[in-house]
């Protein structure tokens, strides 16, 4: 099946917060199960199951930080008292928040593609199947999140109200991570390769997003680009707010907003404006 060019797709009328948060809203149980669903086939089969929520990011961040912040002596030099302690938490965080993004990613072109079974009921909501991968992903993020909570109360500088921005500055990244979870389980139906090609954009996000190092160190040539990558600015401010208290910059917390906001309904507006033709492809 091909789209014949001039075929006129639904795509505007999709482009509603309201129809969205309505759409969701009616099929919020069916969503719930999925979450739980996929949240325990990650872990089938294992013999230590939930444990390696905790264990993995564990063992990443101390990869990381033996490779970066002693190896290479990293530092992300926002203030000159910054310690190894400070700079390994930092990077916990960071990567917690790109592997919410670059999971939802990397799963997002096989979620219908691998369950054509669910497309060819017509009266199944398809959009509910990228948010439920969402879901499992968000699970593994708020136990990551917590770990690095107590990190910060036991080895870093303690809690502070500055902390309170922590979930303002990740609602936006969350509603991205919907769009592109939307968006890719859409083109993953019509273009299987994409799958193969998640893992270099993967992997250029995370070395393009200052996870192991300021965003200061960008040359200013090449900021003058990076400047416009939203993950830059969600790490640099999470990472301002739970390590080193420092006011939050409002013009880049209302740009990573916009962002978040646009992608949110350009994925949605995408998925439901092709869902038709995914049985014809299937």
């Amino acid at each position: 099946m091909s789209l014949e060019v001039g075929s006129e797709l639904p795509f505007w009328r999709y482009f509603n917060p309201l129809a969205l948060v309505r759409d969701i809203h009616q099929h919020r149980r069916l969503l719930w199960k999925f979450i739980v669903r996929n949240v325990h086939l990650r872990h089938k089969g294992s013999y230590l199951g939930l444990m390696w929520v905790v264990i993995s990011p564990l063992l990443m961040m101390g990869l990381y930080t033996l490779v970066f912040g002693i190896i290479f002596g990293g530092r992300y030099n926002v203030v000159p008292t910054e310690t190894t302690v400070e700079y390994s938490l930092g990077i916990f965080l960071s990567l917690t928040i790109f592997q919410l993004v670059s999971e939802t990613m990397g799963n997002g072109p096989l979620v219908i593609a691998s369950q054509p079974n669910f497309v060819k009921k017509v009266v199944f909501p398809l959009e509910v199947l990228p948010l439920a991968s969402l879901g499992a992903t968000l699970f593994h993020f708020g136990i990551s999140v917590l770990l690095v909570l107590i990190g910060i109360v036991a080895l870093g500088p303690g809690l502070a109200l500055s902390n309170l921005w922590l979930p303002v500055i990740i609602l936006p990244v969350i509603l991205a991570a919907a769009g592109l979870s939307w968006l890719f389980a859409a083109l993953g139906v019509f273009m299987r390769d994409i799958a193969q090609f998640m893992l270099f954009l993967t992997s250029a996000l995370l070395f393009s997003s200052a996870i192991f190092f300021s965003a200061s160190m960008f040359p200013q040539r090449l900021w003058v680009v990076m400047k416009f990558n939203p993950m830059i600015h969600a790490l640099e401010m999470c990472r301002n707010v739970m390590l080193w208290h420092t006011p939050i910059d409002l013009g880049a917390l209302a740009y990573l907003y916009g962002v978040g906001i646009f992608l949110c309904l350009f994925g949605y507006a995408c998925f439901q404006g092709v869902k038709p033709f995914f049985s014809d492809v299937l």
